[in-house]
């Protein structure tokens, strides 16, 4: 028997954005399907305009499980997790002990399949980049939607995530940021 799923399905329980007042909230399993869909069209952005070649499902999946091992340790809120060097790198080892903690409720015959969306492998390098830039982005674009709904909480993580997505420096995410995030700033009525 594994258990493996069951924890998957409590993604929906995990908040996140702990510190703020939301408008609405946010939970890490609609976060996940947010970054993956971003992070799916970086990597169609990256092939399709920047000469890339990197595999859009490959990161779309990495981006689905990219917060998975939270239903163990809970959403660190960001302020706490970078407050100084020691806790990030601790946090960084307790989430790589979830990670795995997570891995081994697969059953043997499945855990070389899933160890790659848990563990870097070399070939998932550009892939996790935009799993990476597709987080900040989607971390930006809840910022928008807690402004555009007069929630002021957001005002001050706005332009820090902002200023954070663009020393990313990476032509897709300009692309995006131009293209797709103005539409952010509208209503259902002027979006037709």
């Amino acid at each position: 028997m594994s258990h493996f799923f069951a924890y998957l399905s409590r993604m929906k329980f995990i908040r996140r954005w702990g510190l703020m007042h939301n408008t609405y909230p946010e939970n890490i399993q609609e976060h996940s399907l947010r970054v993956a869909m971003v992070a799916h069209a970086l990597a169609v952005i990256r092939n399709r305009l920047f000469a890339g070649n990197v595999s859009g499902e490959r990161t779309a999946l990495l981006a689905l499980y990219h917060d998975a091992g939270e239903v163990l340790t809970g959403d660190l809120p960001a302020p706490v997790k970078y407050f100084n060097p020691e806790i990030k790198n601790a946090y960084k080892e307790i989430e790589a002990a979830a990670a795995s903690r997570l891995l081994n409720m697969i059953p043997q015959a499945l855990k070389t399949d899933y160890q790659g969306l848990f563990f870097t492998e070399a070939a998932d390098q550009e892939p996790r980049e935009l799993v990476k830039a597709a987080d900040k982005l989607c971390a930006y674009l809840k910022c928008l939607e807690e402004i555009g709904a007069g929630n002021q909480e957001f005002a001050k993580a706005e332009k820090a995530l902002r200023a954070s997505v663009e020393e990313l420096d990476l032509p897709e995410v300009r692309y995006f940021l131009d293209t797709f995030v103005p539409s952010f700033r509208l209503t259902v009525d002027e979006l037709d």
